[in-house]
């Protein structure tokens, strides 16, 4: 469907178009063909293999695909007034409203928002339509989620006659065109690189991190650019004074496992840009979940347990269709001031019968 103008691949000045496909020979702002200034270019542009691959504000987008009035409009995927945000089109997200926000408080910072509820039959019906595109590219592909997953396109080059990063390029088109919703896509060597890169120039970026240029740019970025620093644990690093990678890159790898166990041994590495994970396509889930929201808040402990009781059943029937069993049990309990408390109980041995779960 796509066709790229034949060059030779392995000189890195020589960038192609992201519209065109069009192998570029000289170093100006826009296609020699096309005039698009989508190019990508970047010294190791044809050495790179692993792909990060994120669909943009998915839910919204097919909403916005499914209904043509809703284009230039701030649209809100979630549930209620009393519900949180599932996702936002770009439009009301630069108006200040983010995923897992309040619903009230997207409301006031995006009062002329439409409001969707979720469809996710429907999302998950078109997340399969997309991993399916992906599949065709490469066997080893990593969901993460129904909208993003992990690429391994090393080795595909003789099968598809092109560099990974134009088959890239070329997926992005595809699923635009056959799908009606955009994606963003970062290169890289490794999966930490590769998902950071996918994050740059939303909405439809495609963003390369070379290995020569890892550890510079890592340098100046915050410490909850590293997976698994989240609030709590960023708190902590703050506490200790450290609040770039690039503090981290400094300390000493025994010091930090001294100071934080296991994750120091993670901060130490991920600081340097070392990830040797490989793209695992049969990683198994590690959670199944299920919730609600209320409209109005419930205090009384019959309401609550009896919710509770359908919830431990979902969860069971979602473990049994998937023929898996877990050994944590969470609850997430939301209060009216919307500050969640989390309690944890592992059991000896992993269950999928709702009544162990509900007990």
């Amino acid at each position: 469907m796509f066709a790229a103008m034949a060059a030779p691949v392995n000189n890195p000045d020589h960038g192609f178009c992201r519209d065109c496909l069009t192998f570029q020979r000289s170093q100006t702002r826009r296609c020699e063909r096309c005039g698009s200034p989508r190019l990508a270019r970047h010294p190791e542009l044809y050495r790179l293999h692993l792909a990060h691959i994120d669909c943009d504000a998915f839910y919204a987008a097919i909403e916005k695909r499914d209904n043509p009035a809703l284009k230039d409009k701030p649209l809100i995927i979630g549930g209620g007034k009393r519900g949180v945000v599932s996702t936002a089109c770009y439009i009301a997200r630069i108006q200040g409203v983010r995923s897992a926000m309040p619903m009230f408080k997207a409301l006031e910072a995006c009062p002329e928002a439409v409001v969707i509820s979720p469809n996710m039959e429907k999302y998950v019906r078109v997340g399969r339509e997309v991993r399916a595109m992906m599949q065709a590219l490469t066997p080893l592909v990593e969901p993460l989620s129904i909208d993003e997953a992990f690429l391994d396109l090393a080795g595909t080059e003789r099968l598809h006659g092109l560099p990974p990063a134009v088959v890239l390029a070329r997926f992005a088109l595809a699923v635009e065109k056959e799908i009606g919703i955009t994606v963003s896509a970062g290169l890289s060597y490794c999966k930490f690189l590769a998902k950071i890169a996918s994050d740059f120039r939303k909405p439809r970026g495609f963003s390369v991190i070379g290995e020569a240029e890892a550890v510079g740019f890592l340098a100046v970025q915050p410490v909850t650019m590293i997976w698994g620093v989240g609030k709590a644990f960023n708190a902590t690093l703050e506490r200790d004074g450290i609040r770039t990678i690039g503090q981290l890159q400094q300390m000493d790898r025994g010091d930090l496992m001294r100071r934080y166990g296991t994750m120091g041994d993670r901060l130490f590495r991920l600081s340097r840009g070392e990830d040797v994970r490989r793209v695992d396509p049969y990683q198994d889930a590690k959670s199944v979940s299920a919730e609600t929201t209320f409209d109005t808040d419930i205090a009384s402990l019959d309401e609550l347990v009896a919710v509770l009781r359908g919830l431990s059943e979902k969860v069971s029937a979602r473990l049994k269709k998937s023929g898996i069993a877990g050994r944590t049990v969470v609850l997430k309990l939301k209060t009216q001031d919307f500050k969640l408390r989390t309690r944890n109980r592992q059991l000896n041995d992993p269950t999928r019968l709702a009544d162990r779960i509900f007990q």
